[in-house]
């Protein structure tokens, strides 16, 4: 069967679109050596080394069948469902693939057993870092090239996030499974970005399958779409660490990508390096200094055991007596678990900023209230607190490993570009010592001291 032939059979798919139909003639034709069907054995050989060898056993199960039902080929419909099922299925498809391929009938009505369920999400998991490292893309190595790496553990925690809420019991009904399926937004993502990725396997001539650094077939249409897919990778570009070659980096990439999935949409494409205690000293003042202005930010720690924890900070970190922020910030856990902590909307503790200050608390916070917080920075730097509950965050437990702690690392990373500058908003910037050094300005005005000279400045020369 030809090129056009595949094609011809793909039109008839009628729930391909003409993007999709591109890419699975091409993937089909590849697999199948111009046949009309797809062999097993060769499918392996093309999809092998590209994944975990878990989910490529899965996936062979849902397209040839289990046990006794098992057939050597497969034709072209049953393949473009697959795709269409992992990229945009319904909840119900999605179901179908996933009993299918744990070798359990569709129309089965008894209980999954849990550990099956995350061995396949971890599959998932791990075959999207795999791709990651074979796709080799810049925001891939803007954070290999900084010594970020993945870990087995890690892969298993991010799987075990994305399936915690089943945990309840040793099996799971297949509603809850449904439910589960219904809101799990990030494996489905990451299943969508596999998939696309394994369809989308470029060849070099006579249909030879390159390992190396695989890429899209080369196609402007098809092109176009795997462009878009990008966005789906939610691996964000690392910024501002070209002049520290040496970045101690403490972040593992499944622990990035669980943050930024997370994420507003809006803030998924970049991180901009602000501060790590590592390079810029354990000093409170300096902290506030690198962050103050610089937009929304992610903020990590990890305590003295190793428990590492942080919080997403939508709003400018600016000094000041009381909170602030708004209800799209969360707190997070990374090690030994990896849990995020949403708005519960019950009050609007989600951030506050203090320095030099008598009679109000110094430090960095997150939720909750003065010495009960979610998450504390003390100003006296290296402690912190993280309370038994907060009644800011919703499901929060407390994430170091004692209440009280200290901690060897902190780091905070801005998100997408920086707030414009005075110059940049086009106001003007005189030489008057009344525009320099914000925080001490901001520091007075907390103190309760009248700037009286703040009216009277020199013109600026002509």
């Amino acid at each position: 069967m030809g090129a056009n032939s595949s094609k011809k059979l793909a039109a008839k798919c009628s729930f391909l679109s003409k993007d999709e139909q591109l890419i699975v003639s091409n993937s089909f034709k590849l697999a199948s050596k111009n046949s009309e069907r797809i062999k097993e054995e060769e499918l392996t050989k093309l999809w092998g080394n590209q994944m975990d060898p878990r989910l490529l056993q899965y996936l062979n199960n849902y397209l040839f069948g289990i046990g006794d039902q098992r057939q050597s080929t497969v034709d072209l419909e049953r393949f473009a469902e697959l795709f269409v099922f992992c990229t945009r299925g319904t909840v119900d498809e999605k179901m179908k693939v996933l009993l299918i391929s744990l070798g359990k009938s569709d129309s089965e009505s008894n209980d999954i057993p849990y550990i099956l369920v995350k061995e396949y999400v971890e599959s998932i998991v791990a075959s999207y870092m795999k791709i990651q490292k074979l796709s080799n893309t810049k925001q891939f190595r803007s954070w290999f090239s900084r010594g970020c790496f993945t870990s087995a553990q890690n892969i298993q925690r991010f799987a075990e996030s994305l399936t915690h809420e089943l945990a309840t019991g040793e099996s799971i009904t297949r509603r809850a499974l449904e439910v589960w399926l219904q809101g799990a937004t990030i494996l489905g993502q990451l299943l969508t970005f596999v998939s696309m990725y394994l369809f989308n396997i470029s060849h070099k001539e006579k249909g030879a399958v390159t390992n190396e650094k695989p890429g899209p077939i080369q196609s402007e249409e098809q092109v176009t779409t795997t462009e878009k897919e990008k966005d789906r990778s939610l691996v964000p570009f690392c910024r501002g660490l070209d002049l520290i070659p040496s970045y101690p980096s403490i972040l593992d990439l499944n622990q990035i990508v669980f943050i930024n999935a997370n994420l507003p949409q809006q803030y998924q494409l970049e991180w901009r390096f602000l501060f790590s205690s590592e390079i810029h000293g354990e000093s409170f003042s300096t902290l506030i200094g690198r962050i103050v202005n610089q937009g929304p930010s992610v903020l990590i720690v990890e305590d003295r055991n190793g428990y590492m924890f942080g919080g997403f900070a939508p709003a400018n970190w600016e000094l000041g007596p009381k909170f602030f922020g708004d209800d799209s910030s969360f707190l997070f856990t990374l090690a030994p678990r990896m849990r995020v902590f949403p708005s519960t909307g019950y009050n609007q503790h989600f951030q506050y900023l203090n320095l030099h200050q008598q009679t109000l608390p110094n430090g960095l916070a997150m939720g909750g209230q003065h010495g009960y917080c979610g998450l504390w920075i003390d100003s006296e730097y290296g402690k912190g607190h993280t309370s038994e509950s907060c009644t800011t965050y919703s499901g929060y437990q407390q994430m170091s490993h004692s209440k009280e702690f200290s901690f060897r690392h902190l780091e905070v990373w801005g998100l997408g570009s920086p707030p414009p500058t005075p110059q940049e908003k086009g106001e003007r910037v005189g030489m008057s010592v009344l525009d320099s050094n914000t925080e001490s300005k901001a520091i007075l005005k907390l103190a309760g001291k009248t700037m009286h000279s703040e009216g009277y400045r020199e013109k600026s020369p002509l």
